[in-house]
């Protein structure tokens, strides 16, 4: 309520109220100044409202008093139950945990006033999920109340958490919420087997490697801890079996190391143990964390191929062996209880298996054709053996069969045939170790034996020695040989083998005298010995030869001068009354001056030439010259150059293409007119040559000599 001094109660006094909530919350009454609540009040949602009154004259609007400002306090009341804001939660704990052990906090909150009363105050207690955990009042933190909870027992637990204000107290407003809490695993579990004794059958055609049966230890621990390891207790049959882990169903696999045989065994008993690979030490006083179980094996028989003696067979037959010959046996059995009969037969991959034929009921092996040593000396095929009772199941054998060599090619001498002795030997000089070579398979200690021929050994030229170990020494008999009296010798030698029958041949061996010097090096072996009668040296007759071939090339160029000097012969000539050349020893362009010698340009300046050929290489096709009109005044001038032009044409020694041949006809119609005196109506002293400068550069120098020799006329004044 509010009230002024000023207000006597007549109403001239009226009442203003602004601020927080003003008129939508409070509102006033402007007559009697009562401040009335318009709505309902939430502490939570605003504790305190600041308002601002005023007292105004009614007439004249004006303030009475200052503006006065004041505060409305919601005051709390228990309207807010507790809430779990961040429920519901979800817990664990490692099984067999002892009481008291930790494993989770829960906390509530009030919105009430914590200042004012015990609205706000929370008491925490276990609605559901006692006697297995319990919970502080105060603090909320969540432990176990039992000891030894086993996860294999029971594995969620379900606690329902309850808060309450007001301390506990009745009246008090609660609120709730769930805790799933799980028991963790731990290894507190060994392996065991479900029985004591696990049997299998196995057929005995069970390959090597191969899984033939599986056994499992149960763990109820989880994960790592359930993790199992096998292993074979060492005794009766487990040195033929082996076991592995399937990591994914933790099962036992066996499998097979060896091959079974049903007739040699046909059971087998080995223990397998069980262990954990991940122990927890604080369970070792349950007991030993592995389990013992007993397998044992039954071998099925099965009807099986049959079976040779030997895994491989060797054979040898001499070469040249008759047709038909047994070499050897293979033999094969049917081991099954019903001891089928067998059937032999070759397996046929090749031309080579023809030379061999097997008996289908005894299994022999014979020859089927004539064998060579020399061309194949050992062949390799397969014998297939199948049981008459039932042809699918067969088994191979490799057979080897050596062919041994039969003496049939005599030894030979090895190279050389032929070697060489000095004129100057001495009696008993070694000049040639020989050995053999015999095209059959020589054993182990075969020999060979060195004699000269019957007819040889009474010429007292050369002998042969057998050293006894497969070689032997040709020796001189005299003293010095001379290649004017003979030039080769021809010693036949007699070599034995020392197989049977006893196989010899005679090889002639090619004895050369050379010319050698004091040490025994060969100098000369060839024809030159002919010329040593004469007493010619090599020196004396390597400088003839030069000087005869020096002598050659002399002649040969000589000739050639010659020729080339005739064929120059008339361009030369100075007295040649048809035509004058004039030497005046001017250097021309250089080679890259291709037209430095045009002659054409000379006779006929206004003649041009529509394709020039280049001299300085062949040209591609012959162009023949241009036809020009016949000169009826100048007739023996046209046949000399036709002659000359023809016998050039036909020259095998013409000049190459770069050069030039000049026949000295100039043609007709030149606009310079000939240059020679033949045919001239006036005399040197009557020509005019300064026409020549005008003709450019290239007959400047001939210009200057013209009119050098006019200035120099002594009939001519000036």
């Amino acid at each position: 309520k509010l009230h002024s001094d000023l207000d006597k109660g007549v109403g001239t006094v009226k009442y203003t109220l602004s601020g927080d909530g003003a008129g939508t919350v409070f509102t006033i009454d402007e007559t009697t100044g009562d401040i009335h609540a318009i709505r309902s009040l939430d502490r939570e949602e605003k504790p305190f409202y600041t308002l601002r009154a005023q007292a105004v004259d009614v007439d004249t609007k004006k303030p009475l008093e200052p503006e006065s400002e004041f505060i409305i306090k919601v005051q709390d009341i228990n309207d807010n139950e507790p809430k779990f804001l961040d429920g519901p939660y979800v817990a664990s704990v490692p099984e067999m945990s002892p009481v008291g052990a930790y494993v989770l906090q829960v906390k509530a909150t009030d919105a009430d006033d914590p200042t004012y009363g015990n609205s706000a105050r929370v008491v925490y207690s276990i609605l559901q999920g006692q006697p297995y955990f319990s919970i502080d009042p105060k603090t909320g933190v969540i432990r176990t109340a039992l000891p030894n909870m086993d996860r294999e027992v029971k594995e969620q637990y379900q606690v329902l958490i309850q808060a309450k204000d007001m301390g506990g107290q009745l009246g008090g407003l609660a609120g709730t919420t769930t805790v799933n809490i799980t028991l963790t695993d731990v290894n507190d579990n060994p392996p065991r087997f479900p029985k004591s004794i696990f049997h299998l059958k196995v057929p005995e055609s069970s390959h090597v490697g191969s899984a033939i049966g599986r056994i499992r230890a149960v763990d109820p621990d989880f994960g790592k801890n359930a993790e199992i390891e096998y292993n074979i207790v060492p005794g009766d049959g487990g040195n033929l079996f082996d076991i592995t882990t399937d990591e994914n169903t933790q099962e036992g696999v066996i499998k097979l190391k060896k091959p079974l045989d049903f007739e040699t065994k046909k059971a087998y008993t080995f223990k397998v143990e069980a262990s954990n690979l991940h122990l927890d030490h604080r369970f070792h006083s349950v007991g030993p964390f592995k389990d013992t179980a007993t397998v044992k094996i039954n071998v099925l028989d099965m009807d099986e191929p049959p079976v040779f003696s030997k895994p491989v067979y060797t054979m040898e037959v001499y070469e040249d062996t008759p047709v038909g010959t047994i070499i050897g046996a293979v033999t094969a059995q049917d081991l099954d209880a019903g001891s089928s009969s067998v059937r032999y037969f070759i397996d046929w991959k090749n031309d080579v298996d023809s030379y061999f034929t097997i008996d289908a009921t005894e299994g022999t092996i014979a020859t089927n054709e004539i064998l060579d040593r020399e061309s194949t000396a050992q062949y390799n095929f397969s014998i297939i053996a199948s049981k008459v009772s039932n042809p699918l199941l067969t088994s191979k054998v490799n057979v080897i069969i050596n062919v041994l060599d039969v003496n049939e090619f005599p030894p030979e001498i090895s190279v050389p045939y032929e070697t060489s002795v000095c004129e100057n030997a001495k009696a008993g000089q070694v000049i040639q170790t020989v050995t053999a070579a015999d095209k059959d398979l020589s054993p182990a200690g075969q020999r060979f034996s060195f004699r000269l021929s019957p007819e040889a050994s009474n010429k007292p030229n050369f002998t042969i020695h057998d050293y006894r170990n497969n070689t032997a020494g040709i020796e001189t008999r005299r003293n010095g040989y001379s290649r004017r009296q003979q030039e080769l010798y021809f010693l036949p030698v007699v070599i034995e083998d020392s197989s049977y029958p006893v196989q010899s041949s005679t090889n002639t061996m090619t004895i050369r005298v050379c010319r050698c010097d004091s040490d025994g090096t060969i100098l000369s072996c060839n024809v030159e010995a002919i010329f040593l009668p004469v007493g010619l040296s090599t020196g004396a007759l390597i400088a003839i030869l030069l000087c005869i071939v020096i002598l050659l090339v002399i002649v040969v160029l000589y000739v050639a001068l010659r020729r080339q000097k005739k064929k120059d012969t008339l361009m030369t000539s100075k007295e040649d009354i048809r035509d004058n050349v004039i030497h005046y020893d001017d250097e021309g362009g250089g080679e890259e001056d291709t037209q430095a010698f045009d002659i054409g340009a000379l006779r006929n300046p206004k003649v041009i030439e529509d394709n020039k050929i280049r001299r300085d290489i062949k040209p591609d096709t012959l162009r023949f010259p241009r036809q020009r009109p016949p000169v009826e005044d100048n007739t023996d001038i046209r046949d000399f150059i036709n002659q000359r032009l023809q016998e050039n044409d036909v020259d095998p020694t013409a000049p190459p293409y770069d050069s030039l041949a000049t026949y000295a006809y100039e043609g007709n119609g030149s606009v310079a007119e000939s240059l020679s005196s033949i045919d001239s109506l006036t005399t040197e002293a009557d020509q005019d040559y300064d026409y020549l400068s005008d003709w450019g550069p290239r007959f400047k120098i001939l210009a200057d000599m013209f009119g050098e020799e006019e200035s120099y006329n002594p009939d001519k004044v000036t």
